[in-house]
């Protein structure tokens, strides 16, 4: 059976999302691609306080000037397409309210028809953190902790009930219900957090950094799903951070998916052992427009079904 591949969808600098979203969430389902995906950025700090990832140093890419707001690019991808399930790679939980964001997922899965999936992570940027006002990056655990549990209140049967550390819901009707329960998709880059994933989550959401890290994170994951007595299987959601080149890299030293159309798609098979479920391609950092996304995307997705993939 092939991998169900996803798309990022166009949110950086060099797109107008008016316009290419839409466009691109089009052609992505024309194409085959079985879902649309968003990520969060939600500022870009000049001077810094720490290097990408919070790895000191690291330069944030330039594209991250201006990244469109994830939920408001789900949306106009929604409302552009049929069938393409619509995910988040991530939001990130302490940058939002919680119950502001239940409700949002859950219109969104109502306006989608259902197509929804709930990407949500802790993220790094202490930047980001002060400017979103919500708590602190110390807390950022507990946030997220308390963001699932009132997900899990506001989507459930009313009358809705919560009482945590950042909410508290009065009973409450609160509507629009999801048509279905919306699946929810963790990181795991902690013990704790593999453990909150085990016990918590529909999915994984692992970065592919090589194939030997990915069975490795897996197995880990699967050791704390067995040592937790889990028996409902784990999506694993796999995201691709490509940086495509016209020509092939020839560098010994070469990135994973850092590369031609031919070399991507050679290490999507060199990554996709059998407990991957889906692929999500971001693939929008290179290209120049749209015009050249929609290109791409097309080449590796019949790349990787003639691959096999």
């Amino acid at each position: 059976m092939p991998i169900p591949l996803g798309l990022g969808l166009p949110q950086m600098k060099q797109y107008d999302i008016g316009r290419d979203v839409a466009t691109v969430a089009r052609a992505a389902e024309q194409t085959g691609y079985e879902s649309l995906w968003v990520f969060e950025r939600i500022l870009f700090p000049e001077p810094a306080t720490q290097g990408l990832y919070g790895v000191p140093g690291l330069p944030w890419p330039d594209q991250y000037r201006g990244v469109a707001d994830p939920l408001v690019t789900l949306t106009l991808a929604a409302a552009a397409t049929e069938r393409p399930r619509l995910g988040t790679s991530v939001l990130v939980a302490p940058l939002h309210v919680p119950f502001q964001l239940a409700r949002c997922l859950a219109s969104l899965d109502v306006a989608s028809g259902g197509r929804v999936i709930a990407g949500i992570g802790t993220g790094w940027s202490l930047d980001e953190y002060a400017a979103a006002s919500v708590a602190p990056f110390e807390r950022r655990g507990a946030v997220l902790d308390e963001l699932l549990d009132v997900c899990a209140a506001v989507w459930g049967p009313d009358p809705v009930v919560y009482e945590g550390e950042l909410t508290t819901i009065a009973p409450s009707a609160v509507g629009p219900k999801p048509v279905s329960p919306i699946p929810v998709y963790l990181p795991a880059n902690s013990p704790r957090a593999t453990r909150r994933l085990v016990d918590r989550a529909d999915g994984w959401m692992p970065v592919a950094a090589g194939p030997a890290q990915l069975a490795e994170q897996w197995r880990r994951v699967r050791d704390t799903a067995a040592e937790r007595g889990r028996e409902r299987p784990l999506d694993v959601c796999v995201r691709v951070n490509a940086r495509h080149t016209a020509e092939p890299v020839r560098s010994e030293g070469r990135q994973p998916f850092h590369g031609s159309v031919a070399q991507i798609v050679e290490d999507l098979a060199a990554h996709a052992g059998p407990y991957v479920t889906t692929f999500v391609l971001e693939l929008q950092g290179t290209p120049r427009d749209a015009a050249e996304l929609v290109d791409v995307a097309a080449e590796v997705y019949e790349a990787a079904r003639a691959a096999g993939i």
